[in-house]
């Protein structure tokens, strides 16, 4: 936790110290190039990017069966957690379902119909920032919802986080996909030879997977572009 004094702070420390932006700016013009690449070249961009940005030389785009086997050999504990967190994550989503409804307006039969989009796409951080929450609060609602079709991109490394390929599982996700960052959202937005394109790209990320965001929104629904989430407490005393 990095604890600063305001006193001790000149006025652009001050300045800096309380802006909060989430700096998408900065690199707008390179996912817009990201965005277009993968667009265009589809998984060959995936995997030159995954070079480029993660270090790694990815194989299997998707690791479906990874997801489903890191299941069955995490600790039991971690295990019980997820089970744990997936069940109450559920049961207030479920609460959320709108129903259907009509009724006779003088002779005129009028009411609303919900239903679920055919697809989502969720992008689950992973790496040094690796959040299963993150997995299970995207697929579930969408689950729920009855989406028939969900998604999970989720960044590559030499062995993606084992607990975040067992949240995705118990999640109930269909499809899960080692692709991280900007190309991730460009490649749930757009699809590729390996990964479906979805009607919504939802979930977390650094400013780059916000920028991304950003750019495919109007050719695909998104949930909101999220801006910094750290948290500062503000003591007086």
């Amino acid at each position: 936790m990095n604890v600063r004094t305001i006193a001790d702070l000149g006025p652009d420390e001050r300045a800096a110290f309380f802006d909060r932006d989430a700096g998408v700016d900065a690199v707008r013009d390179d996912v817009r190039d990201i965005v277009s690449q993968v667009h265009e070249e589809g998984d060959v961009a995936l995997r030159r990017f995954a070079e480029e940005f993660d270090d790694v030389s990815v194989g299997n785009i998707d690791i479906t069966d990874a997801a489903e086997r890191a299941y069955e050999e995490i600790d039991d504990d971690v295990c019980d957690a997820i089970e744990d967190a997936a069940a109450n994550i559920r049961a207030f989503h479920e609460r959320q379902v709108p129903e259907d409804w009509r009724d006779d307006f003088e002779g005129r039969e009028l009411g609303r119909r919900y239903r679920p989009l055919d697809s989502a796409g969720v992008y689950a951080p992973g790496g040094t920032a690796a959040y299963p929450s993150s997995a299970l609060m995207g697929v579930i609602p969408a689950k729920v919802a009855g989406v028939e079709h969900v998604a999970v991109a989720t960044p590559p490394a030499e062995e993606v986080n084992p607990v975040t390929l067992a949240a995705i599982h118990v999640a109930g996700a269909d499809a899960v996909y080692q692709v991280g960052g900007a190309q991730a959202i460009a490649a749930l937005a757009y699809g590729t030879e390996t990964v479906s394109a979805t009607d919504i790209v939802v979930g977390p990320g650094n400013r780059w997977v916000t920028a991304a965001k950003a750019e495919v929104r109007g050719d695909v629904a998104i949930d909101f572009l999220a801006g910094p989430s750290e948290v500062m407490v503000v003591a007086d005393g």
